[in-house]
């Protein structure tokens, strides 16, 4: 039997699955439910093989969805044996600055973080439950933190311009990605070790997006702050909204706290300033003003955030992308570095996500 290691990444309607041998970390397998609670559909194949699709029951849920993918485990076993599940949390809080096995302890904690990530905390966490209920008290679940990769930060870069108080009762800059870019330093440590030593620009750019000032694989700074939705705009986040603008929407327009989260997580970014998408490769493909606009509006933001990132640095060596849209969509890396020309000479690149691998990296040290 080959000992293995199951990474599962939970969406509001998505869980995305690797298998990796525990020794030396080879992909073994790969695949996604998606449209989960309505005509759900497994993607599935083992490496170097065709894509399976499977259509499943609708309306099912995340404990459903990891269901057929170990049904598809077991029906295409390659003599492989789980021996932990990494699950990707969004949100670790002050507590969780490492990857940690998950107790009843870490859950009760984690849960508690819920209202900082609403997006994505409750299906990491409805993963777990998934898997503790399916594999037992034999395989241990490892929570592996987008957070954690941006603890120890000075404090000038966690602060917001709040009273004292409020930041030690939680009211802070986290950061967000942090498995994103922990994978980057680990890149450039194994193959362009001067630039690991050097100032480092680097941005996540998907439906979600932002960007991190790293030096010596340490994240120094970063673009989003106590939630993921702040910084620059997104698929349908609006990243960074003047406060007083919520106060008015409250005051004025009457609109709940609900009506407000929801706006600024679902109906914002790319999606709300063009009205059509919040696919990056649709609206490039539509071509009409407010698609062009909204596209110009982000490489803008974008650029403007990685001068910030530059300033925390005290210059940038690199501009690294990753990311559906890092590392697919040319035009708007063009964009952005057209905008920033002003910073001078710099390294661009592309470097591909893979927070799997990093999720199993973690795994095979905690194991």
């Amino acid at each position: 039997m080959i000992p293995a290691i199951l990474t599962l990444n939970a969406g509001s309607s998505s869980l995305k699955f690797r298998v990796f041998a525990r020794d030396g970390l080879s992909l073994m397998a790969r695949g996604a439910v998606s449209r989960i609670g309505a005509d759900a559909e497994l993607a599935a194949a083992l490496t170097g093989e065709p894509e399976r699709r499977t259509p499943l029951a609708a309306g099912g849920d995340h404990a459903a969805a990891l269901q057929a993918v170990l049904d598809f485990l077991d029906a295409h076993d390659e003599g492989w044996r789980i021996e932990a599940v990494a699950h990707r949390i969004v949100h670790g809080g002050t507590a969780y600055t490492r990857s940690t096995p998950v107790t009843p302890q870490v859950l009760q904690d984690l849960q508690e973080l819920v209202p900082l990530a609403p997006l994505h905390q409750p299906h990491g966490l409805a993963a777990i439950a998934a898997a503790r209920r399916l594999f037992g008290e034999g395989v241990p679940n490892l929570a592996c933190f987008d957070t954690a990769f941006h603890a120890g930060r000075d404090p000038l870069f966690t602060h917001f311009a709040l009273p004292e108080p409020m930041f030690e009762q939680g009211i802070r800059r986290y950061g967000f990605h942090g498995l994103s870019y922990q994978w980057i330093a680990h890149v450039l440590a194994e193959n362009l070790p001067w630039l690991h030593r050097g100032r480092v620009v680097a941005a996540h750019l998907g439906n979600g997006a932002s960007l991190c000032a790293m030096h010596e694989g340490r994240s120094i700074d970063t673009t989003m702050g106590m939630t993921a939705v702040d910084g620059i705009p997104m698929g349908t986040r609006s990243g960074a909204v003047d406060p007083g603008a919520i106060l008015l929407m409250q005051r004025s327009f009457g609109m709940a706290p609900e009506e407000i989260e929801d706006l600024i997580y679902n109906r914002s970014g790319l999606l709300g300033m063009s009205g059509r998408s919040n696919d990056v490769a649709a609206l490039l493909k539509d071509g009409k003003p407010q698609s062009r606009f909204a596209l110009d509006f982000f490489a803008l933001k974008c650029a403007q955030a990685a001068a910030a990132m530059a300033v925390s640095l005290g210059g940038i060596d690199a501009m690294i992308f990753t990311g559906g849209i890092g590392e697919n969509a040319t035009p708007v890396r063009e964009a952005i570095l057209r905008h920033m020309a002003p910073l001078g000479k710099f390294t661009s690149m592309v470097i591909p996500a893979n927070e799997e691998r990093m999720m199993a990296m973690e795994a095979a040290l905690l194991l």
